[in-house]
C-alpha cells in the first residue's frame, strides 16, 4: 500500500515537473499599461477592459498591468516613455508634445469635426493612408478623439470675442494657437491641474472637451461652458506599443491585438459622445450655464481662426514638406469628415 502511495506521489511530482517545465518554456508575457486619465474616467475604464480583452483572447497569454492617473508616466513624458520601454503601451494626447507630430497635429487644427466620432474614424484613416513619420518609433495601435472641446470659464461668460479678450485659459498644442487667434492669453497646462488652477485664480478657464465637467470634476468650479462646435477642433489621442516589444510578440497575439484594437477604436469614439452629453448634465446640476454663440457670432469667431491653415502650411513648407502635400492632407480630412458624418447620421448617433 505504502509503495502504491509512493508511486502516486511520485506520479504527482512528475506532472507538475511537466507542467513546470512547459511554463517556463512559454511564461506569460507582461506589459505595462501608461496613462494619465483618473481611473474612474470612462475612456480610462474602458482601456482596462482592453487589457482585460487582450488577456482572454490569448487565453492568458499576455498579461497587461495598468497604470491609470500618471503613476507611472505623466502626460507629457508618457510617449517617449513608452519609446524608451518604461512602459509597453501608452496613451496620451499629441498636444502635450507640441512639434513631436508635425504631421498628425493637423488633426488638431480647426477642421469642423462635428464629433468625436467622426474625429476618431478621421484620424484611424488619415493615418492609415498616410502612415507619417511621426510614429515610426511605435506600433501605434489606434487613434482617437475627444469631442469639439468648449470654452469654460469660472466667472466671466463667454458670448463675444471681446469676452475672451485678456483671459487666461488653460490650452496646449495647436489649441493654444486657436486661442490666441480668438483673443484669449494661452496657459499649458496638464488636464489634472486645471481643477486647482482654476479654483485658485491661475486661469479663468480652459478649452477642453465638456465630458471634463463631469470626469475631472471642473463643473464644481467653471459656471459657464460657451461652445465653439462651428470651428470643429478636437484633441487628438494615441494609444501606441514600444515597437521592440511589438515585434517581440508572436504573431497570433499580434493577431488578437490588431483585432481588439480595431474594436477598441470603435468603443472609444462612441464612450466620448456619451461622456460629452453626462457632462453637459453635470454643469447644469451644477446650476452653470451653456453658452450657444449665435450664427454672426459664430462667423465672426471662424474668420478670426482662418490664417491658422496657412500659418500651418509654411510651416510644414519650412519642415520640407510641399505646399501641394500639406494641401492632400486637407483635402483628405474633409473628405473623411463628410463620409464619416454621413455615416454617424445613417447610424442615429448623437
Amino acid at each position: 500500500m505504502k509503495g502504491k502511495v509512493l508511486l502516486s506521489m511520485l506520479f504527482v511530482l512528475f506532472l507538475v515537473g511537466l507542467v513546470s517545465a512547459a511554463y517556463a518554456q512559454n511564461p506569460a508575457i507582461k506589459l505595462k499599461y501608461s496613462t494619465y486619465f483618473v481611473a474612474t474616467h470612462q475612456v480610462a475604464v474602458l482601456n482596462q477592459q482592453f487589457c482585460d480583452e487582450i488577456k482572454k483572447r490569448t487565453n492568458g497569454k499576455v498579461e497587461i498591468v495598468y497604470h491609470p492617473s500618471g503613476t507611472l508616466l505623466t502626460a507629457p513624458k508618457t510617449f517617449q516613455g513608452v519609446v524608451s520601454g518604461i512602459a509597453d503601451i501608452g496613451m496620451s494626447n499629441i498636444s502635450y508634445t507640441r512639434g513631436r507630430f508635425p504631421v498628425i497635429e493637423i488633426l488638431d487644427l480647426p477642421l469642423g469635426f462635428p464629433s468625436a466620432y467622426v474625429a476618431t474614424h478621421v484620424d484611424n484613416d488619415f493615418y492609415n493612408y498616410f502612415k507619417p513619420k511621426d510614429f515610426e518609433n511605435v506600433k501605434v495601435l489606434y487613434l482617437h478623439a475627444c469631442p469639439p472641446y468648449v470654452i469654460y470659464t469660472a466667472k466671466k461668460p463667454v458670448r463675444t470675442l471681446e469676452d475672451l479678450s485678456g483671459l487666461r485659459i488653460a490650452g496646449k498644442g495647436r489649441i493654444a494657437d486657436i486661442l490666441k487667434a480668438l483673443g484669449a492669453t494661452p496657459v499649458p497646462l496638464e488636464t489634472g491641474d486645471y481643477y486647482e488652477s482654476l479654483k485658485r485664480g491661475v486661469v479663468d478657464g480652459a478649452a477642453s472637451p465638456i465630458n471634463t465637467l463631469k470626469d475631472w470634476k471642473l463643473g464644481e468650479i467653471a459656471k459657464y461652458s460657451t461652445s465653439t462646435q462651428k470651428l470643429g477642433a478636437v484633441y487628438t489621442f494615441f494609444v501606441v506599443m514600444n515597437k521592440d516589444r511589438w515585434n517581440s510578440l508572436p504573431e497570433d497575439v499580434k493577431k488578437v491585438f490588431e483585432a481588439v484594437s480595431a474594436e477598441w477604436m470603435e468603443k472609444t469614439g462612441m464612450i466620448w459622445a456619451k461622456t460629452a452629453r453626462e457632462g453637459e448634465e453635470f454643469l447644469l446640476k451644477q446650476k452653470g450655464q451653456i453658452i450657444t454663440l449665435s450664427d454672426q457670432e459664430s462667423a465672426r469667431w471662424q474668420k478670426a481662426i482662418e490664417p491658422l491653415i496657412n500659418s500651418y502650411i509654411k510651416e510644414m513648407e519650412s519642415l520640407g514638406h510641399k505646399k501641394s502635400e500639406t494641401a492632400g492632407y486637407l483635402k483628405f480630412i474633409r473628405e473623411r469628415i463628410d463620409y464619416w458624418s454621413k455615416k454617424e447620421k445613417e447610424m442615429g448617433l448623437k
